[in-house]
């Protein structure tokens, strides 16, 4: 087991204490819980390329850890800040881009425009926890980044499989 695939088990195994702090203890330690799994992302992929420690099961479990606790934040904000089309379109996106990953041969690696969209949920999720202005409309502009990196993911997907 690698450093980096311990610190993306270490986030999915987190979810749970962000989902029982929204649901049972303070705003504000749900707030501290998902920035710290957030942050988190960013020193798994760091330390795999700077340790060489790139794997098909960190390259497996990454996005899954990022959609797990994307999803679960929608979920459980859905009415408060979240609504539900919103939360809808982003959890299909995740599972059609998961499928286009099934169905693919080889890991078609993130872009740019994928790394933007997970930063710009985060950030949009972030500002409904904390109740900040603006919440609404940088949902809105996250789910419309969402749709575009999945349609570009699917089709650099497509590319590569033969139905």
């Amino acid at each position: 087991m690698t450093l980096a695939n311990s610190i993306t088990l270490a986030r999915i195994s987190g979810i749970p204490f962000f989902i029982l702090a929204l649901l049972y203890w303070s705003r504000s330690s749900a707030i501290i819980i998902f920035a710290i799994l957030a942050i988190s992302d960013m020193f798994d992929g760091w330390i795999a390329r700077r340790r060489n420690e790139k794997s098909h099961a960190g390259a497996v479990l990454d996005p899954l850890a990022d959609k797990l606790l994307v999803g679960a934040a929608l979920i459980f904000l859905i009415g408060q800040g979240v609504e539900h089309w919103m939360a809808f379109v982003i959890i299909a996106r995740e599972f059609a881009v998961t499928g286009a990953r099934v169905l693919s041969d080889k890991i078609v690696s993130a872009s740019w425009m994928g790394k933007a969209k997970t930063v710009s949920q985060v950030i949009a999720i972030l500002f409904v926890l904390t109740e900040l202005p603006f919440a609404y409309h940088l949902l809105v502009f996250s789910v419309i980044l969402t749709v575009i990196s999945g349609l570009d993911y699917i089709i650099k997907a497509a590319r590569e499989v033969e139905l």
